[in-house]
């Protein structure tokens, strides 16, 4: 799941996985500023092992914020509905002593966003150590299968902002446990300054110079070579895919970013066009343009 989405219960995947969901109550532990609208929130949960999978997502109930009581009201009174939990990927990855989250602050744009965010303002800046919350973990879909040696040895990566979140968790987790499988890991952003991980991300790509390959695109930077030699401008375009896509007929591709939202295809339907496609449309043309098979991609999107 990415990192700002809201999910009911009834729309986890599965009865299996709906057993596995239980509340934890979280102290935050500490609270990392990993660019200017995105934090890391760590958790201390009084465990020293739980039980998740790399790219699984927890949850968050806006209803138990006091400074959020009168903001959810409102929002409720207005759609006409309980709000519901928020979701929000894990940045960290099972064998890991700590559990972190990482979280997007969502803006409110005149004309595109229909309703003010709620909960990812607190989180991201007003969220302190010694802070006290309830989360429900952990499930989705967007997990490494159990055989992934025998069905590859090379895992693509295409992340767009946020999307990085659950593919940061994967690429960590596959790392310290898949010794056979090698790493292509894309990720779109605005600026040099939005990249989510970026420090994390070279000093595992200089651990594992073998084994995985990071590569930048940035869409507003004027001279984005200026950050190395695998930092490009623009989107991800198919052309860049077919170049770090060697194997599409065996390569398993994890495709995470924002995608055509309700709200866009509303305001489209009332316009009488089609939705304009986001990043995750346009991957995966691109996917199928180059031949990687539609069974060998998952993804996950936001919007």
């Amino acid at each position: 799941m990415n990192t700002n989405q809201t999910v009911p219960i009834e729309d986890l995947p599965d009865k299996a996985a709906r057993r596995r969901i239980k509340e934890l109550e979280v102290m935050v532990s500490d609270v990392v500023v990993e660019t200017p609208d995105t934090t890391t929130l760590v958790f201390f949960t009084g465990n020293d092992h739980l039980e998740y999978q790399a790219g699984h997502f927890l949850t968050i109930d806006p209803h138990q914020f006091e400074a959020l009581e009168r903001f959810t009201a409102f929002l409720e009174d207005l759609k006409g509905r309980k709000e519901p939990p928020r979701a929000y990927s894990m940045c960290s990855a099972p064998h890991e002593k700590r559990l972190a989250v990482t979280v997007k602050e969502e803006r409110y744009i005149s004309g595109q966003t229909k309703y003010p965010p709620l909960l990812s303002p607190l989180l991201v800046k007003r969220t302190v150590r010694g802070m006290k919350l309830v989360v429900t973990g952990f499930t989705g879909p967007y997990t490494l299968p159990d055989n992934v040696e025998s069905r590859t040895d090379h895992v693509i990566h295409i992340c767009a902002g946020s999307g990085s979140v659950p593919n940061f968790s994967i690429l960590k987790h596959a790392l310290a446990n898949h010794q056979n499988l090698r790493h292509t890991f894309v990720c779109s952003n605005k600026t040099w300054e939005d990249v989510i991980f970026r420090d994390e991300l070279t000093n595992l790509e200089k651990k594992h110079p073998d084994k995985l390959n990071v590569i930048h695109t940035l869409t507003r930077e004027s001279n984005p070579s200026a950050y190395g030699f695998n930092v490009y401008g623009g989107r991800i375009s198919t052309t860049l895919l077919q170049k770090v896509i060697t194997d599409p007929g065996s390569c398993l591709v994890y495709v995470c970013g924002p995608a055509i939202s309700v709200h866009d295809r509303e305001a489209a339907k009332e316009k009488g066009i089609e939705p304009q496609p986001r990043f995750l449309e346009a991957v995966l043309a691109g996917l199928s343009e180059i031949g990687v098979p539609g069974n060998q991609i998952k993804k996950e999107s936001y919007g």
